[in-house]
């Protein structure tokens, strides 16, 4: 399927692992030329080279933390009028204790997957809006509408962010800016790796794969069978950034592998 956004410019905000680069891939791809930011640089500019070289697209890395001001206005910097934004973040750490959570950990969650890609969107959309044309994709979590206490530094703040996007939705959808958001369930991704021997502690198992990922499948019930890859969500993520998505105007999509049991 042609996605019709050759030559476009794509941001996609935490580009370097995971979803991020997926969607990142799917992009280039397409045709589209990429601006990738992430943290760690040495892995970021890794994946911009190695994106660039498979599909012959312009990729160029920016070092930054998104979830902090001088790190969105290198971003601004290096790219002040995209087509297209995705924004995703590396997940935090799983919660055993519900009365261990304190305010600075509340705060940190909320600058990160609140304020950070709200204020991202804020800067971007009156561009959008004047030329007539943006795509907006948040990649957050299927938590924001199925709440899971280990994932309760995850849910509550991306419950609020998909509430922030359908209300702005609704207001720029008529110049030709549409922003929805996927809701992915349990991805094998190399933040959510990273996790585990977190996610063991907090429902005390043995730091072994294979029983981490057998308690992790059974204790949240996944009908597929498996945990995704990344690529397993990508391809939905690069249709949203398309022109090809213009009737499709603040939704959530989860993508979970049926874990989520809801008509809607």
């Amino acid at each position: 399927m042609d996605l019709l956004i050759k030559g476009k410019k794509a941001i996609m905000a935490g580009g370097s692992a995971g979803m991020g680069r997926a969607t990142a891939e799917r992009l280039a791809e397409a045709g589209a030329e990429l601006v990738i930011t992430a943290r760690r640089e040495e892995r970021l500019r890794k994946a911009a080279e190695e994106i660039a070289q498979k599909y012959g697209t312009k990729v160029t890395p920016i070092v930054a933390d998104s979830s902090k001001e001088e790190g969105r206005q290198a971003l601004f910097e290096a790219c002040p009028d995209p087509d297209i934004l995705a924004i995703t973040i590396k997940p935090p750490a799983p919660n055993g204790d519900f009365l261990k959570v304190t305010p600075g950990m509340w705060r940190e969650s909320v600058e990160t997957a609140l304020i950070g890609p709200i204020e991202i969107m804020r800067n971007y959309i009156p561009g959008m809006k004047d030329r007539g044309f943006g795509r907006i994709v948040n990649i957050a979590t299927f938590s924001a509408k199925n709440p899971m206490i280990w994932r309760l530094m995850s849910g509550p703040a991306r419950s609020a962010l998909i509430n922030y996007t359908a209300s702005v939705s609704r207001e720029v959808a008529q110049y030709g800016v549409n922003i929805n958001n996927i809701l992915p369930g349990m991805f094998a991704t190399e933040g959510a790796n990273e996790l585990m021997p977190i996610y063991a502690d907090a429902f005390g198992l043995e730091h072994k794969d294979e029983v981490i990922t057998n308690h992790f499948i059974e204790h949240n019930k996944i009908p597929a069978g498996f945990m995704a890859d990344a690529d397993d969500m990508a391809p939905m993520a690069a249709l949203l950034c398309s022109p090809l998505s213009r009737f499709i105007v603040g939704q959530n999509i989860v993508i979970d592998g049926g874990q989520h049991h809801s008509l809607f």
